[in-house]
């Protein structure tokens, strides 16, 4: 077979500039490329991840590039075939192109060792990139210009590194059907051994765990409602309560392994961790918010908020505050917190203040579906549920009825499509506070009436659920904490005697 002695002039340049030559196996290349000449079956088995890029020499990505051009469009990729694409010239030591294509056909070895010859070849190519991107990190570092910040070249770092890592991935493709029989009755023991019998994360709404068996791995769930309706209280209890019931177990690598509850990502496009923290405070320890924010607390409120604080610190609750994110940067911090401190859900608050990566000419509802599109591809990929807070259009406000529809979901049908769960927030008590009566009347007799059966209660209606049914699920709020709970009925309260 040809060897490394066929390209001698670059090696050398590459090896006079460098004490170091980059990371490469000119000989995994020449297997691979000679494999597949012989049998074109060898592309299928590595075209899903391997590119014509992570070659390292620039004759080899020509052939890969046009062989796998020839086989996508039916035809047979032979050196005989490729000759005519590639051209006459010297490749050094007076070997032609011809003759270098025979030779990889004629000293090939067996298709079985393509795959392995491949994830060689992509993991050098990836070394390589990595090397570049750190040799950049030191050049722009000596020699930044006046107006590019540090935290802009660490972002510039960041997202190059990111890139790598999502395009690093190979396997994949498809499974038996055995195999996915397999994990749905594994999951479905889990299920049996977990208290309360729920497959997924339960939210510690008991009657939405049951009507939804808790939050199911890789689920878009989309929760959305009008302003006031408590779609933020709503999405933070609810990951609250996962976050104070996570307890794991240690791995052989020494890695924990999430046995109940989970590990909580949030991300507070709208309010500051500072408020959200606030609010987290005030459900916890039953001291309103707006008391917490004004000072305006006793000494036993303040034990109270001291015991909360204390427990709270110890949970896996982390929150990213930054406003106005993409989606690339999202989906690239997401993975890093599941990487570096592990994740079971994450939260978006809310899905309009995010911003996609196309440009500007394109509108609002094409972003919001790359948006929805890419949350849904972030939770299949880190199998975990991600709750996706919404905005609601202003249609829900033109009806008698105020209870929202699937329809009402604001700037694009791709929320709709791409969720797994849709969930509205919605508490009457809220509108009837805004239509009442002149006192006195019986108009206001009436209107008391539905106050009275209104107040504390919200009202949970699921729009839409993949896996389950659809239907109202009616919870307890507490206004003044934004807190949601379980709402105490009969059956559940202790026999009188």
């Amino acid at each position: 077979m040809a060897t490394i002695e066929a390209f001698p002039n670059r090696l050398a340049a590459r090896a006079e500039a460098s004490p170091r030559i980059p990371p490469a196996n000119i000989e995994a290349e020449q297997a691979l490329l000679g494999a597949l000449l012989i049998n074109n079956d060898a592309y299928d088995r590595v075209s899903d991840f391997l590119r014509p890029e992570h070659f390292v020499e620039e004759i080899h990505r020509r052939i890969y590039e046009i062989a796998g051009s020839l086989i996508r469009a039916g035809k047979v990729a032979t050196p005989i075939t490729l000759k005519t694409y590639l051209g006459e010239h010297d490749l050094g030591h007076g070997l032609t192109v011809q003759q270098y294509l025979a030779r990889l056909a004629l000293e090939a070895t067996t298709i079985i060792n393509a795959y392995d010859y491949a994830r060689s070849i992509h993991d050098l190519a990836t070394r390589r990139e990595l090397i570049r991107i750190g040799e950049d990190i030191v050049n722009v570092a000596f020699d930044a210009p006046v107006d590019s910040t540090p935290r802009e070249q660490i972002e510039e770092a960041e997202k190059r590194l990111y890139s790598i890592a999502d395009g690093g991935r190979y396997g994949g493709g498809f499974q038996s059907f055995s195999e996915a029989l397999k994990t749905a009755v594994d999951m479905a023991a889990r299920a049996y051994e977990r208290d309360g019998h729920l497959s997924g994360v339960a939210t510690g709404m008991i009657d939405l765990d049951h009507k939804m068996g808790g939050l199911q791995a890789s689920d878009l769930i989309i929760i959305a409602g009008r302003p006031g309706m408590g779609k933020t209280a709503f999405a933070t209890n609810v990951a609250f309560n996962i976050a104070k019931a996570w307890r794991g177990e240690p791995k052989p690598d020494g890695s924990m392994e999430t046995v109940d509850g989970g590990v909580v990502g949030f991300f507070s496009l709208e309010m500051s961790a500072e408020q959200l923290a606030t609010r987290i405070i005030a459900e916890q320890s039953g001291v309103a918010s707006y008391k917490i924010r004004r000072g305006d607390i006793t000494e036993d409120d303040f034990h109270r908020i001291s015991q909360a604080m204390m427990d709270m610190q110890r949970i896996p609750f982390y929150i990213d505050q930054t406003g106005g994110i993409s989606i690339a940067q999202l989906t690239a911090r997401a993975r890093r917190l599941k990487r570096q401190r592990g994740l079971d859900l994450l939260v978006v608050d809310y899905l309009q203040l995010l911003s996609g990566a196309k440009t500007r000419n394109d509108n609002r509802v094409q972003e919001i579906t790359e948006i929805t599109t890419g949350l849904k591809a972030l939770a299949k990929e880190l199998r975990v549920p991600i709750l996706g807070l919404s905005q609601l259009s202003r249609a829900v406000e033109q009806r008698d009825d105020k209870r929202p529809q699937l329809s009402d979901l604001r700037e694009s049908g791709s929320i709709e499509q791409d969720a797994d769960v849709v969930i509205f927030v919605y508490r009457e008590e809220y509108y009837l506070k805004n239509k009442e009566p002149r006192p006195g009347t019986e108009e206001h007799a009436s209107w008391m009436t539905e106050m009275e059966r209104a107040h504390g209660r919200a009202e949970v209606i699921i729009g839409k659920q993949r896996h389950g049914p659809t239907g109202t699920v009616e919870l307890a709020f507490e206004a003044e904490l934004t807190r949601f709970g379980n709402l105490a009925r009969a059956e559940n309260l202790p026999e009188m005697h």
